[in-house]
């Protein structure tokens, strides 16, 4: 037990001299006293031998009592064989590293982002160029967001991911859950390569597992229907904008969002062609279309009853192109198969037997009409401005087959017209195969 030699009074009392004091406390404990040439300072010390060398350590203690607890902590520190003064070192140097780890972890804090500021960043990068930037802008706000966007983005988990697809799966739209699915995933991996996080949530929710295997569209109307269509849409509730629309994507085998995003200027009405250019069309490939009398007077109609100088297919304040989902929308309204009291009275006037119907199955309708007509399928794919999969003939057969294509979209016009303008009379229709 070490016996404390100086009294509290006794210590407030030592003044400086013009010599250095050390006066004991005992147990090793020492008051320095710096000479008045040096300020005259009083500290606190505590020497000890260790592995055979006499050794001081400064105390942190201001006073007698917490210098002599300092004190009794490094005899503690010493039996169990540790230098007092490496462990201060270590100390320090642990408060040091703590201090690092925790700056790391408010820098951390600081920067984390939320799915709101990723897709921001997202949008602005990987899909500045993409030509359905708004379609994804648009299915982002209205089914993503809302539940995704306040989280930060480390925090975003699997089950986060399948409330939103859950969600759609609900909701009928398995292809749209499947869409939405795949274009999340770019942008957490957009995430992962920018170091914002480290892993994928969605990595491990497989598509097929969303909504079931993807089925491969095949719908295709037949004559008879489209015999049908002509008798029904007239008493459709349809705009004579969207009639046209509807005979143009059959007749051209366009898409309806290239037919959607269409100009005036596109349109020469003297040399009978419709250019779509790269901006419109979806695989980046300009595409040249020879108008046959049926479409070519579904044009001349359109321009009789259009309120737009620059769009075919004008928004409500003619500032834009219409929402290229407009039409889509308008022909899915048509075939409802329950009828609600406060749906429009037309919301089944477009049910075929066949089965619901899309403006994307009028460009396959059109095609396979043109098969039935004898055209060459290698002329059928040009009209349709499909991208050759062969990369050799990609390369080596740049033939435009501009005289075939002109006379095969004639041909598709001549049987259309037949179908279309004379319903009511005896027009013999192919019938299916098998």
């Amino acid at each position: 037990m070490a016996i404390n030699k100086l009294k509290d009074l006794a210590f407030k009392n030592l003044k400086a001299t013009d010599t250095e004091q050390l006066v004991t406390d005992g147990g090793g404990l020492f008051v320095r006293i710096r000479p008045v040439s040096k300020g005259g300072g009083i500290s606190l010390r505590f020497t000890y031998r260790f592995e055979g060398k006499q050794k001081w350590v400064d105390l942190k203690a201001k006073n007698l009592p917490d210098a002599r607890a300092e004190r009794d902590t490094y005899k503690k520190l010493l039996k169990t064989g540790v230098d007092p003064i490496l462990e201060k070192k270590l100390a320090k140097e642990r408060n040091r590293q703590q201090q690092l780890e925790e700056q790391e972890i408010l820098a951390k804090l600081k920067a984390r982002v939320t799915v709101n500021d990723l897709f921001i960043r997202w949008l602005d990068t990987d899909l500045i160029h993409r030509k359905d930037r708004q379609e994804i802008v648009r299915m982002f706000n209205k089914d993503v967001l809302p539940v995704l966007g306040d989280l930060f983005v480390e925090d975003v988990r699997k089950s986060h991911i399948t409330q939103v697809t859950d969600a759609l799966l609900i909701r009928g739209v398995n292809r749209m859950a499947k869409l939405l699915l795949g274009l999340m995933r770019q942008m957490f991996r957009f995430a992962v390569d920018r170091d914002i996080i480290e892993f994928d949530p969605t990595a491990s929710i497989r598509k097929a597992k969303i909504g079931g295997k993807d089925v491969e569209r095949d719908r295709v109307l037949s004559e008879d229907e489209i015999i049908n269509l002509a008798r029904l849409m007239p008493d459709a509730g349809f705009m004579k904008s969207t009639e046209c629309a509807v005979w143009i994507a059959l007749s051209t085998l366009c898409r309806i969002g290239e037919l959607s995003k269409a100009q005036w200027a596109d349109v020469d009405f003297e040399k009978r062609i419709w250019k779509i250019p790269e901006a419109n069309s979806k695989n980046g490939k300009a595409h040249t279309i020879y108008l046959s009398n049926f479409a070519l007077d579904q044009f001349k109609l359109l321009k009789t009853i259009s309120s737009s100088q620059r769009w075919l297919f004008p928004n409500r304040d003619h500032s834009d192109h219409v929402c290229d989902k407009s039409i889509t929308r308008q022909i899915g309204g048509r075939q409802t198969e329950i009828i609600y009291s406060h749906r429009s009275k037309h919301c089944q006037a477009l049910v075929m037997p066949n089965g619901k119907w899309t403006p994307h199955d009028l460009r396959r309708s059109g095609a396979t009409l043109m098969g039935k007509l004898g055209i060459q399928g290698d002329v059928i794919e040009k009209c349709l401005n499909h991208t050759e999969e062969n990369k050799v003939k990609r390369i080596y057969q740049r033939q435009g087959l501009e005289q075939e294509q002109a006379a095969a979209w004639r041909t598709l016009g001549e049987r259309l017209d037949l179908l279309v303008n004379y319903a009511g009379s005896n027009v013999v229709v192919f019938k299916k195969q098998g």
